[in-house]
C-alpha cells in the first residue's frame, strides 16, 4: 500500500456548533467490540471451565505458541533482569523512580466524621487484595505498561500482583524479556505466560489445580479481543476500563512549531493502524506547514505503513477553528486521552481544559515524555471517556468502604427521620428495625 498521508480536515470555522454536534462531526474512530464478543464468549467459557489446559491451547492456536510452563519460573525473571541492556536498565529504573514519587502524593487517609455524640461515619480505605495487570505483547514490547500498572497497586497497598503477558515463539515460549525484566526491577515474581482473551479469563478464573489463584481486578491495555473478555468477566472481577485505540489531540495556535506538532500527531499514529491523531488549530499557516511535515518525517520513521494508515483513517486530521475559545470548546467535546496544548500562554489555556486523560502544556512536554518518565500515568481514559473518568492512579486500587458507628443514644437522636423516611418509601420493615430496639420507651 502507498505511505502518502493525507490528513482530512474539518472547517467548523463560522459554524457555532453544540456539543452534540461536536461529537458527531469530529474525528473519531474506536472499535466494535460487539461484534467480537461471539468469538470470545466460548474463550471465556472454556477457560472458565478448564483453565490452564485451555487457556493453553488458546495460546498455541491464536499466537502459534505455547509456554513452557504457565506461571514463570522464578530463575527466567532474574535472567531476563541480567541480561538486560545496560542503558534500557537504567532508562526504567529512572521511570520507576519518578513514577512512584507522583503516585506517593495519591495516597488516601482515612476520614472520621463525627455527626453526634456516639454517631460517626468513618471512609476507610481499603486495597484490592489481589490484582491482575495485562501486559499486551503485539506491534510493540511494553515494559512502560508494567510501571504504569504495577507503581500504583504497590502505592495502594495492594498484597498480591501478577503480571500476565503473551509467550513469544521467538523468546522460548515465555513473555518478552524486557516485560520479565521491568517485573523483576518492580519486584514481581509472579508472571503467568499467556496473552489476548484466554489471559483476561485465567486471571479471573484461576486454576485451583495448577495453584493459580484468581485477581480480584484486572487492569492494563489490550487489543480488542482483551478488551471484550474484560467485559465479560466484569462483575467476576472488577476492570480499570474497556480501553479504545490510543489517540492524542493538539490544540495549537501560529505560535506552534509545525515540526513538534508533526512528529506528537506521528508519535501516536506509530502504535496502531486504528490509533488517532488530531490537530485543533486557529491557523490555516500551522495546519499547511504540519500536513508537509508529517509528510516528510513519517516517510522516515520506522513504521511508516502503520502510520500512514492511521492518519489516512476517519478517526485521524485537522480541525480548523476561529480561534482558541472555539478550539477549547472542540477539546472539551473530543475529551482526548492525551491532549497537548501549544499555544501562546499555554499554562492559561491548559488550566481551562475540562475534559482530557492527561495534559501536556507547552513545546516540552511531549506525550512520549508521559509515555515513560514524566512520572504521570500513561494508562488514560479513551474515545471521550475523559469525559466522566480518570486514567489510572493509587485510588484505582482503593475501596473506600464506609464504617458506620452509632450508640443507642446517637441512634434515638435521628430515630424519628428513618421512621418517617421508610414510611414515605413505603418499607415499613425498615422503621421497625429502628421502633424494635427502643420498644415503647422511645
Amino acid at each position: 500500500m502507498s505511505s502518502t498521508i493525507s490528513l482530512a480536515r474539518t472547517d467548523l470555522r463560522g459554524v457555532a456548533v453544540s456539543s452534540a454536534a461536536l461529537r458527531r462531526s469530529l474525528p473519531r474512530g474506536g472499535t466494535d467490540i460487539d461484534s467480537v464478543l461471539p468469538t470470545v464468549k466460548p474463550v471465556v467459557d472454556a477457560v472458565a471451565q478448564r483453565g490452564v489446559a485451555a487457556a493453553q491451547e488458546f495460546s498455541e492456536k491464536f499466537d502459534g505458541v505455547r509456554a513452557p510452563e504457565l506461571r514463570v519460573p522464578a530463575e527466567v525473571i532474574a535472567a531476563a533482569l541480567d541480561e538486560l541492556d545496560a542503558d534500557v536498565r537504567a532508562a526504567l529504573e529512572e521511570a520507576i523512580r519518578r513514577t512512584r514519587l507522583v503516585h506517593a502524593d495519591q495516597r488516601r487517609t482515612d476520614t472520621v466524621t463525627r455527626l453526634d455524640d456516639g454517631g460517626t461515619v468513618t471512609e476507610k480505605w481499603i486495597p484490592v487484595q489481589r490484582v491482575g495487570l495485562y501486559v499486551p505483547g503485539g506491534k510493540a514490547v511494553y515494559p512502560s505498561s508494567v510501571v504504569m500498572n504495577v507503581v500504583p497497586a504497590q502505592t495502594a497497598g495492594v498484597e498480591s500482583l501478577v503480571v500476565a503477558s503473551p509467550p513469544q515463539a521467538d523468546h522460548g515460549g515465555w513473555p518478552h524479556p524486557t516485560i520479565l525484566a521491568a517485573c523483576a526491577l518492580l519486584g514481581v515474581d509472579e508472571v503467568w505466560a499467556v496473552g489476548g482473551a484466554q489471559a483476561v479469563a485465567l486471571l479471573s478464573y484461576g486454576d485451583d489445580d495448577q495453584g493459580l489463584e484468581p485477581v480480584d481486578m484486572i487492569t492494563g491495555p489490550g487489543n480488542i479481543y482483551v478488551t471484550a473478555a474484560k467485559r465479560l468477566c466484569r462483575g467476576v472481577v472488577g476492570i480499570d476500563s474497556e480501553a479504545g485505540p490510543t489517540e492524542i489531540a493538539i490544540l495549537a495556535d501560529a505560535s506552534a512549531d509545525a515540526e513538534h506538532v508533526a512528529a506528537d500527531l506521528i508519535s501516536q499514529a506509530e502504535h496502531d493502524d486504528i490509533a488517532a491523531s488530531v490537530l485543533v488549530t486557529d491557523s490555516v499557516e500551522l495546519a499547511d506547514a504540519v500536513d508537509g511535515a508529517v509528510a516528510r518525517q513519517a516517510a522516515a520513521t520506522k513504521h511508516a505503513e502503520r502510520v500512514a494508515t492511521a492518519l489516512n483513517g476517519k478517526q485521524s486530521g485537522i480541525v480548523l477553528v476561529d480561534d482558541l475559545e472555539q478550539g477549547l470548546q472542540v477539546v472539551d467535546a473530543y475529551a482526548a486521552e492525551h491532549l497537548e496544548i501549544q499555544t501562546r500562554d499555554a499554562q492559561v489555556v491548559a488550566a481551562r481544559v475540562r475534559n482530557a486523560g492527561a495534559i501536556f502544556v507547552g513545546p516540552y512536554a511531549p506525550v512520549s515524555l508521559g509515555d515513560y518518565c514524566a512520572g504521570s500515568n500513561h494508562v488514560l481514559p479513551t474515545s471521550g471517556s475523559a469525559r466522566h473518568a480518570s486514567g489510572l492512579s493509587v485510588q484505582t486500587f482503593l475501596k473506600g468502604v464506609h464504617i458506620v458507628d452509632y450508640d443507642e443514644a446517637a441512634l434515638k437522636t435521628v430515630a424519628d427521620e428513618v421512621l418517617t423516611l421508610s414510611k414515605a418509601e413505603d418499607l415499613p420493615a425498615h422503621g421497625d428495625a429502628v421502633r424494635v430496639r427502643f420498644g415503647d420507651t422511645r
